[in-house]
Formats: structure tokens, sequence, C-alpha cells
């Protein structure tokens, strides 16, 4: 074949796009090489020139010989550039071609233009953060807000990685919500300023405040070896427990003698190398072979011990374990339980090194387990609210938004699991629960919520009335509003 035959059968710049768009910066005149950063570039630099072949994804399949650009109104957003390749088309035969390309120049604004021009739409900001690898916290922190009504003077809310960002217009609106976070949950906080511009004639200045608050990297249920001396101050309690809940304080308790007590956040900041050990990704799961109630109770607790066998030992062998354990009054023959296995455990601790080994137990036993049967798919009679969040920098992929929701499903099931836990939180009901309350059984038959008596399930009498008190938002003239309640 010649060569004219062979440029009109094949076409050597197929897959690679004949149009594309980059973002430039009218402030800064940056333009966006992603994914995050903002290069500047003079037209028709090579660095321009250079962007605009990175945003080709099929010049790695073909060999490029040349490429330059045509020039174009400066006006008229728009960078063309000329391009000539070459590719084996057959054996031993190699055909070049060239093509134009067309960028559209859209307009974005760089994060650090964005700062400076709203520099003035907030005056404190209250950075919240926890050391932690799940959010369970922050939906319960989230939850008390909502209930004390302490977000109503905020003007902007930010989802960042490991936390919250608060925006105030005022900076008294900003230490009372330090002040808020002080009385639910541990905390330490700090503040620093900025001064934005300065009045020498008036003597005045205009400063923008952040106040950042760490809490503690405790979460309930989380495995914690303490220092002797503060075991000590304690009580003598045992040097190895439990946290049993987070409020203003950390709440913890012997699982072997049911003694608690309480850790202020100011003994927990002053006294170093208070860390757990195993938080609640570590849960193994275990079977109930026998439990033996010994007497004494603690509340909702009874201690007893507990004769467990490994869920992959079940029907294969006789190797089991006799634990004492708080959950006496939980517990039953053939119940499935969650606890920590020690005696395969990695911790590298200074507080757990120096527990003697005969103290140390082999399992320690957390919370019955309900099974995986309802956890995919659950249709709750009950519903919670949330904030009004804005994404800023957290990059929103498939495996963090799937991280994101299975510590949702954790924090909704530990609701249903702890009434203790949910107590001062609002708790609103849905459709089925109203179904449930006129006496319509046969909705719930429908949904499969009756079908499970053992799984908790929260009481009506403790969900609320899902009210819209600033009106329904839903358009009469518009039939594609659903009319979606708004949070103000």
């Amino acid at each position: 074949m010649c060569v004219n035959c062979i440029r009109t059968i094949v076409d050597i710049t197929e897959g690679i796009p004949k149009q594309a768009t980059i973002h430039y910066c009218k402030s800064c005149g940056r333009y966006l090489q992603p994914p995050a950063h903002w290069l500047a570039c003079d037209f028709e630099s090579r660095e321009l020139l250079a962007l605009c072949l990175k945003k080709l994804k099929g010049l790695g399949k073909v060999r490029l010989i040349d490429a330059g650009f045509i020039w174009t109104e400066p006006h008229s957003r728009r960078i063309k550039v000329k391009l000539t390749i070459q590719k084996e088309v057959f054996a031993a035969t190699i055909l070049q071609q060239t093509f134009e390309v067309e960028f559209i120049v859209g307009y974005q604004q760089c994060p650090d233009c964005m700062r400076v021009m709203a520099q003035n739409t907030w005056k404190a900001m209250v950075q919240i953060r926890q050391k932690v690898d799940h959010q369970r916290t922050f939906f319960y922190l989230e939850q008390l807000i909502l209930r004390h009504n302490a977000h109503v003077d905020t003007i902007n809310i930010k989802e960042v990685k490991g936390g919250l960002d608060f925006h105030f217009a005022q900076r008294s609106h900003a230490i009372k919500m330090v002040e808020f976070l002080a009385n639910v949950v541990p905390t330490r906080s700090k503040s620093s300023e900025r001064l934005i511009s300065t009045d020498i004639h008036n003597n005045t200045s205009n400063y923008k405040f952040t106040y950042s608050v760490e809490i503690v990297p405790i979460c309930k249920d989380d495995l914690i070896p303490l220092p002797r001396k503060l075991a000590n101050s304690l009580g003598n309690i045992s040097p190895l427990v439990l946290c049993s809940k987070v409020g203003s304080s950390i709440q913890i308790i012997d699982f072997r003698t049911l003694q608690t007590a309480d850790i202020s956040s100011q003994v927990y900041w002053r006294t170093p190398g208070i860390t757990c050990v195993s938080s609640i990704r570590d849960l193994k799961e275990f079977y109930v072979m026998d439990v033996e109630l010994l007497g004494p109770r603690n509340g909702r607790f009874a201690l007893a011990d507990v004769t467990i066998q490994k869920m992959a030992d079940v029907g294969r062998n006789d190797d089991v374990l006799i634990v004492r354990s708080h959950l006496g009054n939980i517990l039953n023959f053939g119940d499935t339980v969650l606890g920590y296995d020690l005696t395969t455990a990695n911790v590298n601790n200074d507080n757990f090194a120096n527990i003697p080994t005969e103290d140390l137990p082999s399992v320690v036993l957390v919370k019955k387990s309900y099974g995986d049967r309802r956890r995919k798919r659950r249709n709750r009679n009950w519903k919670l609210k949330q904030l009004s969040k804005e994404e800023g920098e957290l990059v929103a992929k498939k495996q963090e938004q799937e991280k994101l929701e299975a510590d949702f499903e954790q924090f909704m099931r530990d609701l249903e699991e702890d009434p203790d836990y949910r107590q001062n939180i609002n708790l609103y009901k849905t459709g089925a629960a109203t179904a449930a309350q006129t006496g319509d059984s046969g909705a719930m038959d429908e949904e499969g919520d009756d079908d499970d008596d053992e799984y908790p399930d929260i009481p009506l009498e403790e969900l609320l009335e899902d009210l819209n008190l600033n009106g329904s938002s839903k358009n009469p003239n518009d039939p594609f509003d659903d009319g979606e309640e708004m949070m103000e």
C-alpha cells in the first residue's frame, strides 16, 4: 500500500483527545498542575507547553517528534498546540502524522487566592483534631453539638482530614465553642492570632484568631495500660483497664474487679505515656461455652468467669479459655463475644511491659457481638441529623469513603447496644417507627425488623418527632423539589 492509502485507513491519533481544559487563576497568573499544584507559566513558554502535553493521556503510546504553539488571540481563552507524532502501524512501516489540539482555559481560583480574598469573612476559627484512625468520636461530638445547638453562631463548617474546622464571625463565639468542647469531651487547647491590618491613626488593629482543640486519643472500648503511679492514685486500680465511656473525663473500669475510676483531662495531659494498646479494630470473635456468675455487680456489669473458644476452633478442637470478665449479666451460653486476644497481640508500650506476666490475661472481653446478619442492610426505625459541612481539603477517595461509612455504621450500632451512650443524643423517628406506632405491623414485617428479637433496638419512647420548625423547603411550583428539610 502507498502512503496515502495507509493514511486514509490508519489514524495514529486515535485515543489522543483533540480538546482539553486547563485551569488558570486570574489573581496570581498560575496554572493548575493536577492534582493540587499551581505552576506559574508565561504565555507560550516551555513550562506551559509541558503542562499542556501532560494533559494528553494517549501520548505515551506514540512517539512525539515535535510540539509547538499556534498563535491565538490572548483574550480568546484558547491555546492551540501543533503536534507531530510517529507510530509503527505495520511491520517495518512507520507512519508520521501532524494534528492540532485545542486547550480551553477555564478560570479557577487557587487556594492561596481564596484565602486572601476571604480573609474578612471570618474572625475566629476553632480547629478540632483527634489523633485516631476512625471518626466515631466526631460522630458523637456532632450529635452533642446538634443537641445543645452549639453551632448556631458558625458561618462555615469545614471537614478536613483528622477533624473539623468551625469558622465564626466573632471571637467570643469561638471562645464559647472551646468552652463547650471542654465540658463534653477531654480536651486541651491553645490559641494563636495573626495580624491582618493596622490603623496607625486610630491605634487599632485587625486580628484573626485560631483556636486549636485536641481531643484525647482515647475512645470507648479501648484497652489502656496505666502507669503504676497513676493506678495507685486512682484507688489502687489494676494497671490494665478498659475505657467504658468518654465524657468530660475518661471513665475506666477494671474488668476483673468491677472497680471504676475517672481520669480528668488535666491528669491525662500531665501524665505521659497514657495510650491505648488495642482499639476496636483489633477485636476478635469468641464463642461462649459457659458463664459462671461470681456475685459482685456494678450497675449494668456483673463479674463472672466465662469459658470461651476462638471462632476458628469451634468444632475443630477442645481448646478453651477461662477468663474473668465484667459481662456476666450480658453473656449466655451460645453467644458470640468480642475481645482482645493478648496472646497474639504485638504491643510496644512501656506501661504494658511493666505489668507482671501473671497479671496479664490471655483474652480481654469487651462487648457482646450480634453477628453480621443485619450489619450491611438494616432498616432502622430511627435516624440522626447531621451538620451541614463543607468537604474542604478532604479527598473523597473510594477507600476513605468506605472506611467512613463503616465507622458511621459502628457508631450507629454502639448507640443501639449501649443505652448510656445514647442518653445525651437526640434520636428521631422514621417512617417505619411511625408505622409501628400506628399499628401497621405489615410494613414492619415487610422490612424485616421484627425477625430478630435478640438484636438490640431503641424503644419508641426514646425517639423524638422529626419536626421542621423553620417551615418546609418544598417549592410547590417545582415538581422536582422533594421538600428536603434544611437545617439552620
